[in-house]
């Protein structure tokens, strides 16, 4: 009972300790970010892994995958995303063999087969993050572009303001549209180009209303603030509605582990209890549990998707 208090305490403070390694490899990034033309220095020595790591965000494999991890508003370059997710594998076998006397060659591929099913998690719940976070940006959007308005700005120095003003990933957003009106792209065409990149109803909207006021005139600053309004009302329902589903989503989280807990627990109670899974009854129902549960997800997912 001992040895399994101190291995937990052991494993907490693991997790804790990269917890904090992460936020200051953050904060790094950043303060260097920030001071790097002050200070910079030729031929600045870097570790073998860092190079590495280097290397590999240059390949065009990480070029797609970024954008991934960008589409699932996740702030890590790829190589860090798969060095935590390896790293994660390597912590997971430790804990089966360690803690649950599970067999390395088995624990090796639990733990391969867990990370996997992880990685396709999040990316299938996280896929509309970053759309998401920018709809729910507009509403301020439209507030600063109608103060703007009512100020006395025209339309794009009001857009400057906006992505001078607004948070990310909007900010990037409008940049990327300013950016493109001083290199001489036509207004029209430059907010075709931005509801390319975010095909959403809310900014359709919002880019209609802009081409329209450009070409017919009209009350902009009215139709801002009541579209900023009624974008506030949307964000307050569909919090509600993700409030009131919350339960239903965890729950079908959680009750597929546990019976994978409780198949480990009994294996470091029970030697050679995990080996069952391993014969022909055992696959079978190791497979009608697999597909029973990503049915389960699949359909709780969609239960709980309300649109608005």
């Amino acid at each position: 009972m001992e040895i399994s208090v101190l291995f937990g305490a052991s494993f907490l403070m693991l997790i804790w300790g990269i917890y904090n390694y992460l936020g200051f490899r953050k904060e790094k990034r950043e303060v260097k970010k920030k001071f790097e033309q002050l200070f910079r220095r030729k031929n600045e020595r870097k570790s073998f892994i860092a190079k590495i790591g280097d290397r590999f965000d240059q390949t065009e494999y990480a070029g797609e995958f970024k954008k991934k991890l960008m589409y699932a508003n996740i702030a890590l370059l790829p190589s860090e995303f798969f060095a935590i997710l390896l790293f994660s594998a390597f912590t997971l076998t430790i804990l089966l063999f360690g803690f649950f006397s599970v067999p390395v060659l088995y624990s090796i591929v639990i733990s391969s087969v867990i990370c996997l099913f992880v990685y396709w998690m999040i990316f299938l719940v996280r896929r509309n993050k970053y759309i998401d976070k920018l709809n729910n940006q507009l509403s301020e959007v439209c507030r600063l572009l109608g103060n703007g308005t009512k100020a006395g700005m025209t339309i794009i120095q009001g857009l400057e303001v906006v992505a001078a003003e607004i948070d990310s990933p909007a900010r990037g957003e409008f940049k990327t549209l300013t950016q493109n009106i001083r290199l001489g792209v036509d207004f029209e065409r430059a907010l075709k180009e931005m509801e390319k990149r975010v095909p959403t109803r809310e900014y359709k909207l919002f880019i209609s209303a802009l081409l329209i006021q450009k070409r017919a005139g009209g009350n902009l600053t009215k139709v801002l603030h009541e579209m900023a309004h009624t974008l506030e009302e949307r964000k307050i329902l569909r919090q509600t509605i993700k409030t009131a589903t919350a339960e239903q989503r965890f729950i079908s989280y959680i009750l597929p582990a546990m019976p994978i807990f409780l198949l480990f627990m009994l294996n470091s109670i029970m030697d050679g209890f995990l080996e069952l899974i391993f014969t022909v009854p055992g696959a079978i129902l190791m497979i009608i549990f697999i597909i029973g549960m990503a049915i389960a997800l699949l359909l709780v997912r969609a239960v709980t998707n309300i649109k608005v």
